[in-house]
């Protein structure tokens, strides 16, 4: 009987939700954008400077987007989408 009792208080109660991994892939998902969107831009030649590489996509979107995509993992990770079964 008691070992029965444990068993219901000890179920497998995960960290994270379904809502927790949703918010997890959206910000892999921004940070992957940003990633790529950073590659490139290179010359083929070492002795030819490239100007391309300092473009607006390449200094400023692509580490926006990857800051965002950092702001959504911290989101996901101190998000509590259970706030009536904390209180127990």
């Amino acid at each position: 009987m008691g070992e029965q009792k444990r068993k219901e208080a000890h179920k497998n109660n995960f960290i994270f939700t379904k809502k927790n991994y949703k918010f997890m892939f959206i910000g892999l998902g921004f940070i992957a954008i940003g990633f790529i969107l950073m590659a490139g831009g290179g010359s083929d030649d070492p002795n030819v400077f490239n100007p391309e590489i300092f473009n607006w996509r390449r200094i400023r979107l692509a580490p926006t987007l990857v800051l965002i995509g950092f702001g959504f993992q911290i989101y996901a990770i101190l998000l509590n989408p259970d706030k009536t079964n904390s209180k127990k």
